[in-house]
């Protein structure tokens, strides 16, 4: 097995890939320059049945993809929506059976916990297991060599659950978004739906493209590896 690398880590070792983005002439071959933005839009926690439908009607429209890190306690159900995930072209990952914090459990029961979301996942989608966002973006120094596909953190973190309130949320992701960012969402809360829906338009219109994370590693030239946390493009 891979060896875990914890690539996120500042002054304990995590560190995020940072890549020039892409530059694209106009077909009129003029000197102009558009830069392409990517960005990924990520969700945890979901999938919930009435804010999840919703956001995925709302990134239909706007021709936006998404990551999904779903917990596995919520699949039972709502299986239609995973397959929906995937079939609109976003990216499904696997967020525990029970958002458990896998740094204070032993490591038997930290391995089943993404196992047994990694199995419920693959029952439904079929393929490969799924790429880890591990809750709190933590993964114990015990799970080193454990971890056989790559992991997932965020570089913008809006704390959409502890505020609720849609405007703030846009707000906080606005200040602070950046091309090749991770922003952090959740998809249980209908704030959170709105404010992910109001900074998709926003920065549509400034050049920016949705894109999942494993879509916005690649575009920068980042061949995803099994047991790296990744905390931007």
């Amino acid at each position: 097995m891979r060896k875990w690398l914890p690539l996120c880590l500042l002054a304990a070792g995590l560190v995020c890939l940072a890549v020039p983005g892409e530059t694209a002439l106009p077909a009129s071959g003029g000197a102009e320059i558009v830069e392409k933005k990517f960005i990924a839009l990520t969700f945890d926690d979901g999938p919930r049945r009435l804010t999840t439908e919703k956001l995925l009607d709302g990134l239909l429209e706007r021709g936006a993809s998404a990551t999904f890190f779903v917990v596995g306690e919520e699949l039972a159900g709502n299986e239609d929506l995973i397959l929906r995930m995937a079939r609109e072209g976003h990216q499904v990952g696997n967020h525990t059976w029970s958002h458990i914090r896998l740094t204070d459990v032993p490591r038997q029961e930290a391995l089943e916990e993404l196992n047994q979301t990694d199995q419920a996942l693959r029952e439904i989608l079929g393929g490969d297991s799924c790429w880890i966002r591990p809750p709190y973006g933590m993964v114990g120094e015990e799970l080193e060599g454990e971890i056989t596909v790559p992991l997932v953190k965020w570089s913008v973190d809006p704390r959409d659950w502890e505020s609720r309130n849609a405007g703030k949320v846009f707000q906080a992701l606005r200040e602070n978004v950046r091309p090749n960012a991770i922003l952090l969402l959740h998809d249980i809360y209908p704030s959170s739906v709105e404010a992910a829906l109001n900074i998709v338009d926003t920065l549509q219109a400034e050049g920016y493209r949705f894109v999942t994370v494993e879509e916005l590693l690649l575009l920068n030239g980042i061949d995803p590896q099994p047991g790296v946390l990744y905390c931007s493009g």
